[in-house]
This record gives structure tokens, C-alpha cells and sequence, in this order.
């Protein structure tokens, strides 16, 4: 993850040559406040969400999820990361301010402990298309401090390759992009890009292939600045460019590391993350914190997240992607809440989900069911739930909030990877939908597995 790296002086001092070699170009001001941006000339919007909404109200969950805890279920602690601050859903730390923006909030209590906030698109299905380009854009304001005031403050707007959900151990092979990444209230935005091995290997982790910029003519902190990045395949060597203000500052291409590492960091979809972390390993290279001098409350805002795309011919997500009268494999979603994904000893061997319990779901984008109504669901489930313990595997489209259209209740199977196939009928469907599949039980317990589903007539 994008604290995984333990910068040092040397590395700024690198990145500041870097800097001094790059073309000089004039800064596009920033968009008035309060506005999202017209879409680009040329460009499709594929995600647009203005944080318009009333004040101390949460994010949409359509668009967000909210990670909370120090650490993903199962990966490793803090985060992977060193920060020490704990996530929450708190509107105190994470929350609309009613004129246009999101604010994520640094708080500490009066026994020092530390919270903040931490959110992710559903989504993670953001790639460019072959032959394309992808655009990713954010305005922000840094939270306003500096100074010994600012040790230990670290934001970001950043990205992580979709295969990282439900593994959390396979960084930094899967790819992560670093829009903006800066600390200590320091007026600068760092960028990269992290692939490969670790330690070491071709993208030099934990550092990554990265590069910076100062904010201009206003500071990161005393202003919005728009912090993007164009992920581009039209190109004969593919490329990924970062951009502050308008100006293309850091480029990562495709021929600085072996085709295998690229491939690895590139055949997929990306989700994106806005978050304030709290201590941690590069602001350790920069002097650490927080500490007591730290003053909490001072949030990144964030006016807007914007993605684009241009080429290719094709609009993400695609329409009718997924075969409902195929097998659907449960650990291949686009989106989740609680769960996550181990090796499965079932017949054909992969993954399954699991650690599910009540308020759980996960979302398959673009199911096809045709024009001849699908009236069955089955699944192939698991549960090693204790005596009186079970609950209801349900089958819910293009809204969590929606009315399920099938369900069927599952307790003991005799152990979480003794497996079997349990139908249901459902209400009649036809087209394409999201589908969600949802996890109801009157207990907190895990209570289910599941490897994979499908629909039937």
C-alpha cells in the first residue's frame, strides 16, 4: 500500500533533481469551488461524484465504502503501513460539509488515541480501455497545518489494483498509483507508481518509481489544487502520467520494468481511495509523529473525483459482462463489505469468500439474464457456524437498499469448506442488472462461504 515504502532524505533529494530537470510549463488554475468540471472535449465520464449533499451527512454509499480498524480482515496490521491512527464511519471523521465538499478529519482524544477516515470507491473496475486512455482527477485542499503542527498528517488520493481486494498480500505486484500522496504539511504533492518484488526489484520498493512538485503559486495547504493522472494505451509504449495543476510532472512507461511486472500492475481495474493517515513509515523519513505538539482536527477536503475516458470504443463498466446462466465465482466481484477471499479444497480448486456475517454483501456488476425470465438461484455454500447459528444468503439488484428477489437460509454444513448446492427461486428477471448478494442474520456470528452462484429459468 502506498505507506508500504520508508522514504529518505537521499530519495527527496533525487526526486527534487528530477524535478529541476522537468520542462517548465504554466499552471491551469483551479476549478471554482463547489463545481464539478465539464467533461473534458473528447472524453467520456465513467465516475463523478461532487460530495454535493447536507452537512454531516456520510458519503454516498453507491459511489464509497468505508475501511475501518487498523488493518483490511486478515492483512496485515496497520495497514501494512505503520500508521496508528484507527479508521471509522464517524461523520466526525468522515462527512460532508453541505457546500460541495468531503471532509476526512484527524481527531484525538483525551487518552491521545487517534481516528480518521478512510473511503474507497465500490467500483473497482477502473481501467483504461485497449487502445484508450483513462483520466482520474480530484481537487483538494490539504488540511491546513504545517509545522510542528503537521507531524505525523499524511493524505493521499490514490489507487490500488482491484486483485488486492480479499488477498491483501499480494502488494506490490498488483499495481498502485499514488495521485497525491503528501506529509508533515509539507508544500509538496509526491506521485508513484508501486509494482514488483519487495524489497528491491524493478520498481525499487519500498520507495516505488515516483516523482514530486511543489504547489504554486498558493501552497498545497492554503488552497485547492487539482491532483490527476492519464493512464494511457494509445501510445506505442504505454504510460502513466501525473499531473498537478494541469502540468504533467512525473511519467511512469511500460518499458522501465519487464513486461511481466507491467502486466502484473496493468491487465486489471484499479479502485480509489481517499484517506488521512496518521504516523506511519514515510512520515517517519521525514521527521515521524504525531506527537504532543500534533494539532488534531484538520481535515483534507475534497471538492470532487472525476474519472474519464477517451479510445477504445467502449464505455466502463461494460453492459451484460457476466453470464447469469454461467458460473458466477463469488471471489470475482466489484465490490464488497466484510468479506474476504481464501483457497477453497471444493472441486476445481480457486477461491471462495468468506468470514461473512450479518450486514456483509458483495456486488457483481453487469449481470445478463437475457429476455427469458430467470426464476432460479442457486449457490454452493459452506458453514462451520455454531449450534443455533445461520442466516440468509440473499439475492438483491442495482441497490442494497432494494427488496431482495430471492432468498434461502443457511446454517451447519458440517465445517466452512463442506460444501453444497443450495437452490432458491426468485422473482422473475430480465436485462442487465447489478447484482448484489447480501447477508442477513440475527446474530453477529460468520455464518457462511461461498464459492460461486449462478441463475437459472
Amino acid at each position: 500500500m502506498h505507506a508500504h515504502r520508508t522514504r529518505t532524505r537521499a530519495l527527496l533529494a533525487a526526486f527534487t533533481a528530477l524535478l529541476a530537470a522537468l520542462t517548465a510549463a504554466v499552471l491551469l488554475p483551479p476549478a471554482a469551488q463547489g463545481a464539478a468540471p465539464p467533461d473534458p472535449s473528447g472524453w467520456t465520464r465513467v465516475f463523478l461524484d461532487d460530495f454535493n449533499g447536507a452537512s454531516g451527512t456520510g458519503v454516498n454509499t453507491a459511489n464509497w465504502q468505508y475501511t475501518t480498524g487498523t488493518s483490511y480482515p486478515g492483512g496485515p496490521a496497520n495497514f501494512g503501513t505503520g500508521e496508528i491512527e484507527t479508521m471509522t464511519s464517524s461523520t466526525s471523521n468522515v462527512s460532508l460539509d453541505g457546500t460541495g465538499n468531503l471532509r476526512i478529519t484527524p481527531r484525538r482524544d483525551a487518552a491521545g488515541n487517534w481516528t480518521s477516515g478512510r473511503v474507497e470507491t465500490v467500483r473497482s473496475d477502473f481501467q483504461p480501455p485497449a487502445g484508450g486512455k483513462l483520466r482520474v482527477e480530484s481537487r483538494v485542499q490539504l488540511p491546513n497545518v504545517t509545522g510542528t503542527a503537521a507531524r505525523g498528517y499524511w493524505p493521499a488520493f490514490w489507487m490500488l489494483g482491484a486483485p488486492y481486494r480479499g488477498n491483501w498480500w499480494n502488494w506490490p505486484s498488483v499495481g498502485e498509483l499514488d495521485i497525491l500522496e503528501n506529509v508533515q504539511g509539507l508544500n509538496n504533492n509526491w506521485a508513484t507508481m508501486h509494482c514488483g518484488t519487495t524489497p528491491g526489484g524493478p520498481c525499487n520498493e519500498t520507495s516505488g518509481i515516483g516523482g514530486q512538485r511543489a504547489c504554486s503559486p498558493t501552497t498545497c495547504q492554503q488552497d485547492f489544487h487539482v491532483y490527476g493522472l492519464e493512464w494511457d494505451r494509445s501510445t506505442s509504449v504505454e504510460e502513466i502520467r501525473f499531473y498537478l495543476d494541469g502540468v504533467n510532472f512525473h511519467t511512469v512507461r511500460a518499458n522501465q520494468v519487464d513486461a511481466t511486472t507491467w502486466t502484473n500492475a496493468t491487465n486489471h481495474g484499479y479502485f480509489i481511495i481517499l484517506n488521512v493517515a496518521m504516523g506511519g513509515g514515510f512520515v517517519n523519513a521525514f521527521g515521524g509523529g504525531p506527537d504532543a505538539a500534533t494539532v488534531p482536527g484538520h481535515p483534507m477536503i475534497v471538492d470532487y473525483v472525476a474519472v474519464w475516458q477517451t479510445g477504445g470504443g467502449t464505455t466502463p463498466p461494460p453492459t451484460g459482462n457476466r453470464d447469469a446462466y454461467g458460473t458466477i465465482q463469488a471471489e470475482s466481484y466489484d465490490g464488497q463489505s466484510g468479506i474476504s477471499a481464501e483457497a477453497t479444497s471444493d472441486t476445481g480448486g480457486g477461491q471462495n469468500i468468506g468470514w461473512i456475517a450479518n450486514g456483509d454483501w458483495a456486488l457483481y456488476r453487469g449481470v445478463n439474464f437475457g429476455s427469458t425470465p430467470a426464476t432460479q438461484f442457486s449457490a454452493r455454500v459452506a458453514s462451520g457456524a455454531g449450534a443455533g447459528v445461520s442466516g440468509l444468503v440473499e439475492v438483491r439488484l442495482d441497490s442494497r437498499s432494494n427488496a431482495p428477489v430471492g432468498s434461502f437460509a443457511v446454517g451447519n454444513t458440517g465445517g466452512w469448506q463442506t460444501w453444497r448446492t443450495i437452490p432458491a427461486n426468485i422473482s422473475a428477471v430480465t436485462g442487465t442488472h447489478d447484482v448484489y448478494l447480501t447477508f442477513t442474520s440475527g446474530q453477529p456470528a460468520d455464518y457462511v462461504n461461498v464459492n460461486w452462484f449462478t441463475f437459472g429459468h
